[in-house]
């Protein structure tokens, strides 16, 4: 086939209907509950509207390659008036910096919330394990830009050679083992006071729904905390929350019943301080702990809330705290896959950064709730379809759709450059400098060879020598 009969095939896609069934994913009326919410709608028309810039901020984190005004272009959502090619439709770039800062990021929590409750949640329930959803939770970084306000607000980590080159977030989420989809998430500075992953995941501690399984490692061996997602169970044991985290080494605790050799009721003592600090709470926890060995690897052992050793055998549970990996590959998913390990995030003021990171979340969702359907048509597991073509597959379709809504344009000779023409040409080149000069460190896994930088001293200093004499 020849390029012109090519480009007629891809022009004969219906851009509305394409776009439509991306969009589709997404109910318009989860858009307008999150923007009334919080105030957020239009009160009167505009050239780019509050939904409208809600899909932005989805497709900056599906379109991780573009600028922000090209992924206004490629999905269809705008067109970009430039006064080089002298154009007189479209917005300028910065009515989107504007709309991005009206909108906040307050609405696109809430729409990534909305995702959660109708999807994560709903198919965690659907791949239960003994009637009960399973959820791991875990912790993650991400690099930001290196603005002065967002160094003040989420912090620089620290480092072996003093602070790091990039501010950070901490980022901790609950997951569905068997979808990878985002139950819930929070984040927050990377120093100070309480913001640790245990600190963010004590904020995630009621969202956890009935009748759910939250497996942890074991940083998050907290007996307060742990103690707390049990004692909102309600009387229906069918709908009780359980957890399930590896001990520690240090851990002790007091045999109250040998279920098997390898199985056992044990009471762990709650310190001082926690029951200080919340008197309610008892000296001791009833929990079980399981030893179990993994071929090629030490031997382990789990402590659980669930008691029950017949309705949840040992070995099972065994092998249910294996699936706790499965957020990490989600984080590696998020941060290789969909940022393409990027040096750090887009927006430089902390409100876009947590736009940001809430937008990326809603479009990771999305992206897990077409891998979903595909699995139910191939009547394959969840995980078994890869995450990295869906989500190359979902870009292109968007491209597609967004070059293909003038099917005369395009066939013409030239006509496709034609229309990506405000996107061809670049901005003239800048003889001055914005922006200082900022050599970041090298984050080396290294450490300094402080005896080689002195016999590099020593020579050079000899060098110097015989050239003076």
């Amino acid at each position: 086939m020849n390029p012109r009969g090519a480009i007629e095939r891809v022009a004969d896609v219906d851009a509305a209907v394409s776009l439509q069934e991306l969009t589709g994913e997404i109910d318009s009326e989860w858009i307008g509950d999150a923007l009334r919410e919080h105030d957020r709608q239009d009160k009167r028309e505009r050239k780019l509207p509050a939904s409208t810039v809600m899909w932005l901020v989805i497709g900056m984190g599906l379109l991780r390659d573009r600028c922000i005004q090209e992924v206004a272009v490629h999905l269809g959502l705008t067109s970009i008036k430039d006064e080089r090619i002298r154009s007189t439709e479209g917005i300028v770039p910065s009515t989107i910096v504007e709309a991005r800062k009206a909108l906040g990021p307050e609405p696109v929590m809430a729409l990534f919330q909305r995702t959660a409750d109708e999807w994560a949640l709903a198919s965690a329930a659907e791949h239960a394990w003994r009637g009960l959803s399973l959820f791991p939770i875990d912790g993650t970084t991400l690099r930001i830009p290196d603005s002065d306000s967002n160094a003040a607000e989420f912090g620089l980590p620290g480092s072996s050679r003093g602070r790091a080159g990039y501010p950070q977030v901490r980022l901790v989420a609950i997951m569905s083992a068997v979808t990878h989809m985002v139950a819930c998430a929070a984040f927050g500075p990377c120093r100070g006071k309480r913001t640790g992953e245990l600190s963010l995941a004590r904020d995630l501690r009621d969202r956890v729904p009935p009748a759910s399984l939250l497996i942890g490692d074991k940083l998050f061996l907290a007996y307060a905390e742990l103690y707390a997602i049990t004692r909102r169970n309600i009387t229906d044991t069918a709908k009780a929350r359980h957890w399930l985290v590896p001990a520690r080494k240090d851990t002790v605790w007091t045999v109250v019943e040998r279920v098997s050799d390898t199985d056992a009721i044990v009471d762990l003592k709650i310190n001082r301080r926690d029951r200080r600090a919340d008197p309610s709470l008892p000296e001791t926890m009833r929990v079980r702990a399981i030893r179990y060995t993994r071929k090629g690897f030490r031997t382990r052992t789990l402590l659980t809330s669930l008691l029950d050793a017949q309705a949840y055998p040992e070995h099972e549970i065994a092998e249910i705290f294996r699936l706790r990996e499965e957020i990490e590959l989600a984080h590696d998913e998020l941060k290789t896959h969909m940022l393409e390990r990027q040096e750090a995030l887009r927006s430089k003021l902390p409100a876009g950064v947590r736009q940001e990171i809430w937008g990326i979340l809603a479009a990771y969702n999305l992206v897990r709730h077409k891998m979903l359907a595909v699995a139910k048509e191939v009547s394959l597991p969840p995980l078994r379809i890869s995450f990295r073509h869906t989500l190359q597959a979902l870009r292109l379709s968007w491209l597609v759709a967004a070059w293909t809504t003038q099917t005369a344009e395009l066939t013409n000779q030239g006509g496709l450059l034609r229309a990506m023409i405000a996107l061809l040409i670049l901005p003239e080149r800048r003889s001055h400098r914005h922006y200082r000069r900022h050599v970041k460190i090298k984050m080396s896994r290294y450490p300094r060879n402080p005896g080689r930088r002195r016999r590099g001293e020593a020579i050079t200093s000899k060098l110097q020598e015989k050239s003076t004499i």
